[in-house]
């Protein structure tokens, strides 16, 4: 058989983009296509972001939202409505300017988000308090033109996502709905991808172009670097005012809607590949895998259609597991394999494991190996698979306290940053400061937790003033 090189060739410690890189692909995530910065999604990649898209459109539908769909193509007179907005994005807008071989009257933006469109409508469908709230979310690409260098998952000039764009009579509706929605992401990281995140409201700079405020959750990564993981936005009242999205209330008189924006995106996918996985391979969390168990017989010699047959019955009794019996591949390649495409579990069984009536579980997670009877089989594998989800948050949560360091001087926030930590620290809040902090550490702010320290008597770690909040600072994706 020709020399393996299906394992992971360089360290996550060592270098970890090259690391990276040999996972995406090596684990068939991710195949190149011919346009820069545009990546092919292969199947074990988007079975990923199928369990994301059935996890959060039951937690939204549950809550009211509904399913809609918008064009792809935005008409430039739409995407220049409104000024913060365009400027924030004009610099990423794909263009069509002809059909066929005609040319447009008017440039169509490739959809880099779809708030200008999507209000375009409702400014038509949004007419009496009793249309309120409208509540819609579309599952779709977006086309933003990076110039900066494209990492599949984490900065590509296409990918996919969720966008829910809603409308309500109050500001106080609003924001109720921007925390619950990312309350719901938290539970996307938590629940589904293993993965700690810290909530809090982004800064002025740091918001979304557009918005009144921008909310996030963020999450710190082993190479050193925060990233953002999703957002919510509450739009205030701008967007009604460019588009003229008004409504009579109970009283007849006509009042802007208060709007929110939020969304995630197979960024998340990204993240979660980078906080789990190890030197051996693909980290993947149970449930977020759409094969959890691969069950690999070891055919040797006369007891080979035996062990085939009960390796078939174990595979059959279990619920998203899969049955390896490819032949031409030994065993050791099988196993290897397996380890760089992440699946939580593998049970083994030959020969003697045939003769002793057990099976061989080995954990993905740990390599941790264990004898167990063949009718204690399914009942360890749902216990095992509940273990390693739970195990693989504990230890990145773990990582993650133990990388945020209390600071309250540029000093000590420099020398954090040259650790490859990041830090929590009061901060007056102002633009230029965060600017002079990026240019000296090439750090920048991540979001300011809800439940704040005290502030009082504290100064601004920048040494301009007082400070207004403690704010989560790092260098960022």
């Amino acid at each position: 058989m020709a020399k393996d090189l299906k394992g992971i060739t360089v360290t996550k410690e060592g270098d970890f983009s090259d690391w990276f890189t040999q996972i995406i692909q090596k684990a068939e995530l991710i195949d190149y296509s011919p346009v820069s910065g545009c990546y092919i999604l292969r199947p074990a990649a988007y079975s990923i972001w199928e369990k994301v898209q059935q996890f959060f459109d039951a937690l939204i539908k549950q809550d009211g939202v509904q399913n809609a769909y918008f064009p792809l193509f935005i008409p430039e007179s739409l995407l220049t409505k409104e000024k913060e907005h365009v400027e924030g994005f004009a610099p990423e807008v794909a263009w069509v300017e002809t059909g066929g071989q005609s040319k447009l009257t008017e440039r169509l933006a490739v959809r880099p988000t779809s708030e200008t469109i999507i209000n375009d409508s409702y400014a038509k469908w949004i007419r009496s308090h009793r249309d309120l709230p409208l509540r819609l979310n579309q599952w779709c690409n977006v086309v933003r033109w990076e110039f900066k260098h494209c990492t599949p998952f984490l900065r590509s000039r296409e990918f996919l996502w969720q966008e829910g764009h809603t409308a309500f009579a109050t500001q106080g509706e609003a924001m109720q709905e921007v925390h619950k929605i990312l309350d719901f992401y938290e539970k996307v990281f938590v629940e589904l991808y293993a993965v700690p995140v810290m909530k809090g409201r982004k800064s002025e700079k740091e918001k979304f172009a557009g918005a009144d405020i921008t909310t996030s959750v963020e999450t710190f990564l082993p190479n050193g670097k925060a990233i953002q993981g999703a957002t919510s936005h509450q739009l205030g009242q701008n967007f009604a005012k460019a588009f003229g999205i008004t409504f009579k209330d109970e009283n007849q008189e006509s009042q802007y809607v208060w709007q929110n924006s939020w969304g995630i995106s197979t960024r998340s996918i990204g993240v979660m590949i980078m906080m789990h996985s190890d030197d051996k391979g693909l980290v993947l969390p149970p449930r977020i895998a759409a094969t959890q168990v691969v069950v690999v017989p070891i055919l040797i010699g006369d007891k080979a259609e035996a062990v085939m047959k009960k390796a078939k019955e174990i595979q059959k009794s279990l619920p998203n597991s899969y049955l390896d019996d490819r032949e031409g591949y030994t065993p050791g390649w099988k196993f290897n394999e397996w380890e760089v495409k992440g699946i939580p579990l593998r049970i083994e069984i030959g020969p003697k494991d045939l003769e002793k009536k057990q099976v061989m579980i080995v954990r993905r997670d740990t390599g941790e190996k264990k004898a167990v009877p063949f009718a204690s089989v399914d009942s360890e594998v749902a216990s095992l698979l509940e273990t390693i989800q739970s195990d693989l948050y504990t230890k990145a949560e773990k990582f993650m306290k133990e990388s945020i360091i209390e600071v309250t001087n540029l000093e000590k926030a420099a020398a954090v940053i040259k650790e490859e930590k990041m830090f929590f620290a009061p901060w007056c809040g102002s633009p230029e400061s965060e600017e002079k902090l990026k240019e000296q550490t090439g750090a920048k702010s991540l979001n300011a937790p809800f439940e704040q320290p005290s502030v009082s008597g504290k100064r601004c770690f920048m040494g301009c003033g007082e400070a207004k909040q403690w704010f989560y600072f790092g260098k960022s994706y």
